[in-house]
C-alpha cells in the first residue's frame, strides 16, 4: 500500500477561508430607518446620538426623569467625531467581557483594528497561544480532535512498513468529524476576552505536517489554521442576549449604518501541536 505523503491537509470545514461574502462581513448596507424599525436601534449610546450627530448628557438616558423633556439641544458634532466617540465607548464597554487573563487586552486591540485597519486581516501571537492552549488542554475523549486523531493514527499506521497508508487518509478526516473543533465558548471565555473576540469560529483547516514512526512509536506534527470573522450579522443583533447590550448595538451601527460602514475583518489563528503515541498503548 502506498504511503500517505506529508504535509497532508486532512480536514477542511465546508465554510471557506477568506469568505468575504458571508453575512457578517457586510458593512454600510443599512439606513437609519432600517436600523430603527427592523432592529429597534433607536437608542445606541449614552455619549452621543448618531442619528442627529449630537452629544448626549446623563439626562438623555432612558432611565433619566428628564429624558424626552423639552430642553436645550445637545452640542452638534461631525460624523467623524461621532464615530470616534462611539469607538471610545465601544472599547470602554468591552472591558466587562474581558476581566482578566493574558487575552483580556485583545478585544480593545481588535476594536481599534476595526476603526483603523480598513478590513485587513488580524493576527496576534496571543490568539495563536490561546488556540494552542485550547487544543492541548482539551482532554475529552469524545470531543478532542487531538485525542481522536491520535487514536486514528495508532490504528491506521502500518507498523511493519512504518508508514500511514494513503488509502486510509479518510479515517483521519472522520476522526476529526467525530470531535469538536476548537472554539471559545467555555464558561471562562465569557470573562477572559476570548468569548468576545472569537467565540465560535468560521473555518478550520488541519494539516499533518510530518509523521515519524520508529520502535513502535509515532510522532506527528499537526497544524491547525483557524479563521473567524470580527463582524455581526442580522441574526446576531436580533437575539436578545446581544441586542440588550450597548456594546453590540454600537458595534452593529458602526459596521452596518450607511453613514459609517466600518469594515469587519478576518481573524486568523494558527497553532502547531505534537501528537505522540505508541503501538501498544491502551
Amino acid at each position: 500500500m502506498a504511503a500517505l505523503q506529508f504535509p497532508s491537509t486532512i480536514f477542511k470545514t465546508q465554510k471557506w477561508m477568506d469568505d468575504y461574502s458571508a453575512s457578517d462581513m457586510r458593512c454600510g448596507d443599512l439606513t437609519e430607518a432600517q436600523l430603527k424599525s427592523r432592529y429597534r436601534l433607536d437608542y445606541i449610546s449614552d455619549r452621543v446620538d448618531p442619528w442627529t450627530l449630537t452629544r448626549r448628557s446623563s439626562m438623555d438616558r432612558p432611565q433619566s426623569m428628564f429624558c424626552c423633556n423639552l430642553r436645550r439641544a445637545g452640542e452638534k458634532i461631525t460624523r467623524q467625531q461621532c464615530a470616534a466617540m462611539l469607538f471610545d465607548e465601544f472599547r470602554s464597554l468591552s472591558r466587562k467581557f474581558s476581566l482578566y487573563g493574558p487575552y483580556s487586552h485583545l478585544i480593545e486591540k481588535m476594536i481599534t483594528h476595526m476603526q483603523n485597519g480598513n478590513d485587513t486581516p488580524f493576527r496576534d501571537m496571543s490568539l495563536d497561544r490561546a488556540l494552542k492552549e485550547q487544543i492541548i488542554r482539551d482532554s475529552s475523549e469524545k470531543n478532542s480532535t487531538r485525542i481522536l486523531l491520535s487514536k486514528a493514527l495508532k490504528t491506521g499506521i502500518d507498523w511493519e512498513s512504518k508508514h500511514f497508508p494513503a488509502e486510509k487518509q479518510d479515517r483521519l478526516r472522520k476522526a476529526i468529524l467525530e470531535g469538536r473543533l476548537p472554539k471559545f465558548d467555555r464558561f471562562q471565555d465569557n470573562f477572559n476576552g476570548m468569548g468576545i473576540t472569537v467565540h465560535d469560529t468560521w473555518a478550520t483547516h488541519i494539516t499533518i505536517k510530518s509523521l515519524h514512526i520508529e520502535n513502535d512509536r509515532y510522532r506527528a506534527v499537526v497544524h491547525y489554521k483557524v479563521q473567524d470573522h470580527f463582524g455581526l450579522d442580522s441574526d446576531d443583533i436580533t437575539k436578545t442576549k446581544f441586542n440588550q447590550f450597548h456594546f453590540f448595538r454600537i458595534w452593529f451601527v458602526l459596521q452596518r449604518y450607511n453613514q459609517f460602514g466600518f469594515k469587519p475583518f478576518m481573524t486568523n489563528m494558527e497553532a502547531t501541536v505534537e501528537i505522540i503515541g505508541a503501538r501498544n498503548e491502551i
